[in-house]
């Protein structure tokens, strides 16, 4: 399999690879599998291609789940592959892990994980798992490392972070009032003072969207 393809063809539905994982005895897979590439929106762009999709348009509550599944299980077909997803129900793929092992994830200062394109926006969409291959392994470099001002400790409206951790009860309240009306509107605003964040160009609509989930 050229990865060269696999990558093409992602991005013709506006889905990124976002790193490759060598899977080991302990992952909650086959034996068969031996690595797994995982898929996060591409930007800019990925919120109209889904938002034209016919999942959005029908009565689903989880229109953007709906559509990942169909997407990714037909790129996972098409290369051999077994589609996995961290979404549905327990238990769950370990995703986190797989991110931290891939070299292109780190944890950042205040917890959340930061990519090395995506920056603090990250999210995953899905995974395709495969037996058989040796796709290329690459590394990033942690751009915390080099970020001297660290704007995402500072940032929370309601100074929800405490040390390095986000407080997620302080968070909620914060939402709740004026305060944090911007959040709500245009998304977290820890994670759009990213530097690496700021180049990656998520729609607000997308950040709106997910935030209401997280605040109903």
């Amino acid at each position: 399999m050229n990865v060269d393809d696999l990558r093409a063809t992602a991005q013709h539905h506006f889905l990124d690879l976002l790193g490759v994982v060598d899977l080991h005895d302990r992952d909650p897979l086959p034996e068969a599998f031996d690595q797994i590439v995982l898929l996060g929106p591409l930007e800019p762009g990925f919120w109209g291609h889904l938002a034209a999709q016919p999942e959005w348009a029908g009565a689903s509550p989880d229109p953007i789940d709906e559509w990942s599944r169909r997407t990714i299980t037909a790129i996972a077909n098409k290369f051999g592959g077994c589609a996995v997803f961290p979404f549905g129900r327990p238990p769950y793929a370990p995703f986190i892990d797989w991110a931290l092992r891939s070299g292109h994830f780190w944890p950042s200062p205040v917890s959340f994980l930061i990519h090395d394109r995506a920056g603090l926006m990250v999210s995953f969409r899905g995974a395709i798992a495969f037996s058989g291959h040796s796709l290329p392994r690459t590394s990033g470099r942690n751009p915390c490392l080099s970020c001297t001002a660290k704007p995402c400790l500072t940032a929370c409206p309601g100074l929800a972070v405490v040390g390095e951790k986000l407080d997620i009860a302080a968070c909620h309240e914060t939402l709740s009032l004026p305060a944090g009306q911007d959040c709500m509107d245009t998304g977290c605003k820890i994670r759009r003072t990213c530097p690496v964040s700021m180049t990656y160009e998520r729609s607000p609509e997308q950040s709106a969207h997910h935030m209401k989930a997280f605040h109903p």
